[in-house]
């Protein structure tokens, strides 16, 4: 068997630019310490609304074709190596929001059978054999389709057996330091080129800070995951330190990325490391 980094990781994420807003800084650092970091993305985003005007004749299947290559500039600023589609490019198609017809669409993520496509990562988990997982909460951060899957489809396939992995986190933000991002960006608002401030609530993931787990301190990345932020160019505007989507909407970058341990041996209070309490050699 190929030797194997001591640390590594595996994110599930639903669309391409989801990966870098949640858990860029993350993904950065374990890069940059020599963990293999691999990323797993459900759907090339086809149906997501585009910014740029130049580019808003990017639709479906040529949308999804242009964001994965938004994807693979974006893995280059974390330096991820590994990123891949789950069951290949284009086999599970985006969903759009939720309550709108394509979540009818028989190709998209949201109809797909949790078995088969948990059995496709399945796949993936038995070759890199990551001891954590990186996923949503089972309301997907915020509602979405595609990101409720993202998490049935992680927690099916990490309820397997005999997989090794010893942790599962999902993506979190604690309310008191939403709360003081947001406020740090009224005051800024007059100077950035977004027309209003999005709402603490609006963030996917805010919770009680006695959910909060795992705090990763990414503030040496905070470069590395705006620039791979801006590389997802079609569904984010950036202007350090905040961003916005296609609502215009400002929001805070945030590159302390906090997260809730649900399955596993927690290595300590106040855990600043995925990997606390897990031996390496495993």
């Amino acid at each position: 068997m190929t030797d194997l980094p001591s640390r590594r990781l595996l994110l599930v994420h639903a669309h391409p630019d989801d990966e870098s807003i949640n858990n860029g800084a993350t993904m950065a650092k374990y890069a940059a310490e020599g963990a293999r970091v691999t990323l797993v993305t459900c759907t090339l985003g086809e149906r997501g609304e585009v910014i740029p005007p130049e580019l808003r004749h990017l639709t479906g299947t040529a949308l999804g074709e242009y964001r994965l290559r938004e994807l693979t500039a974006a893995m280059s600023e974390l330096g991820v190596e590994d990123f891949r589609l789950l069951g290949g490019p284009g086999r599970y198609r985006d969903s759009g929001m939720m309550g709108l017809a394509d979540n009818d669409d028989p190709d998209c993520f949201w109809q797909a059978d949790v078995d088969e496509a948990a059995a496709r990562l399945v796949e993936v988990i038995r070759e890199v054999r990551p001891q954590v997982l990186v996923t949503y909460d089972d309301n997907g951060g915020y509602g979405h389709p595609d990101h409720i899957q993202a998490h049935r489809v992680a927690m099916r396939a990490a309820a397997q057996t005999g997989l090794g992995i010893q942790k599962v986190y999902w993506n979190r933000v604690p309310r008191p330091a939403a709360e003081a991002a947001f406020a740090r960006l009224q005051d800024d608002l007059p100077g950035l080129p977004f027309g209003k401030s999005a709402a603490v609530d609006d963030v996917p993931g805010v919770v009680d800070e006695a959910q909060i787990t795992t705090l990763i301190d990414g503030t040496a990345y905070a470069a590395a995951k705006a620039a791979a932020m801006r590389a997802h160019a079609t569904q984010i505007d950036v202007a350090e330190p905040y961003f916005a989507l296609s609502n215009d909407l400002a929001q805070p970058i945030f590159t302390t990325e906090c997260y809730e341990l649900v399955q596993g041996e927690p290595g300590g209070p106040g855990e600043t490391d995925l990997f606390a309490g897990i031996e390496e050699a495993s």
